[in-house]
């Protein structure tokens, strides 16, 4: 959840997909519950910025988001983020304020808030939105 008055972001839940497909009930209840204006997703790029058949599938979702919940979408380029997340998570570790071991999970919510406040940071405009425009 990132929010722009506060200019803040935390990480609510992780929601995995099931045999390859969003769990729309999960996703509903999220967004029933909090009620946001927009989404924020990130975009897979290859390391060198290419996209790759991971961003095509990405970017599909992000059209069904937009269509089902009617509000807009976002996108950030998320290269990297589960590396900073893991590094952030073994820092934690490693200074005690982590006990348990890292999972994957754990790096999924942390990226998440990563490029959450990337999204805050950029200042974005309609430009960023899911059309492309």
């Amino acid at each position: 959840m990132a929010n722009r008055l506060t200019g803040t972001a935390s990480g609510l839940t992780v929601i995995q997909a099931r045999a390859g497909q969003p769990d729309w009930a999960a996703l509903d209840k999220l967004v029933s519950d909090w009620g946001p204006d927009m989404l924020v997703s990130g975009l897979p790029y290859n390391s060198d910025g290419s996209e790759s058949d991971m961003t095509t599938e990405v970017r599909a979702f992000v059209e069904q988001l937009a269509q089902r919940y009617g509000l807009a979408v976002h996108t950030v380029d998320e290269r990297l983020t589960s590396a900073e997340a893991e590094m952030i998570l073994r820092e934690q570790r490693q200074a005690g304020l982590r006990r348990r071991r890292v999972r994957k999970t754990d790096v999924d919510r942390v990226a998440a808030v990563l490029i959450a406040q990337t999204w805050l940071g950029e200042k974005p405009g309609a430009e960023r939105n899911n059309n492309g425009n």
